[in-house]
């Protein structure tokens, strides 16, 4: 099931498998399996099955609670009211867009940038610049990288 010798680190081969699961049979408030139940299913270390976790809550698929377990969130939001983290960091973008920081037809900074800037996943970044993308705020040439978009582009307010 996991490729161990393979290139891509474990915990994200393992968040994959978690979020097909969620995506084919879980539903909002549904609880996750727990790190130990990682651990054993998958038969990793403890640190590994919490990466997993973090880079799904990351993603704003799922939220914990502390003591009560993981589980699968609503989409746009978590249980306990926090904005999942590829939605604060697009806000951010939007505004530094709307502020004129990022003029139109200028390039986003890069990931591995916007990684360090916000000390995200590099997919939670991917997940944020693809929201900013779907709303018309930016748009993406491949092989070239994402660009604001003209102002007659923007979203309606």
């Amino acid at each position: 099931m996991l490729d161990r010798s393979g290139g891509t680190y474990l915990y994200v081969q393992i968040s994959e498998v978690l979020k097909t699961r969620i995506i084919e049979g879980l539903s909002p408030g549904d609880v996750l399996i727990s790190e130990a139940g990682i651990q054993r299913e998958f038969r990793v270390a403890r640190t590994t099955a919490r990466r997993a976790i973090r880079l799904l809550r990351n993603q704003g698929l799922v939220h914990t609670r502390q003591g009560g377990g993981t589980f699968v969130s609503a989409p746009g939001e978590s249980a306990d009211g926090q904005v999942p983290l590829y939605r604060q960091i697009a806000e951010q973008i939007r505004k530094r867009i709307e502020a004129g920081e990022l003029p139109a037809h200028r390039p986003l900074p890069t990931e591995v940038t916007l990684v360090r800037e916000y000390g995200a996943a590099r997919e939670t970044v991917r997940r944020a610049i693809a929201l900013l993308r779907e709303q018309g705020w930016v748009f993406t040439i491949p092989h070239r990288g994402s660009f604001v978009s003209p102002e007659e582009h923007w979203p309606s307010p």
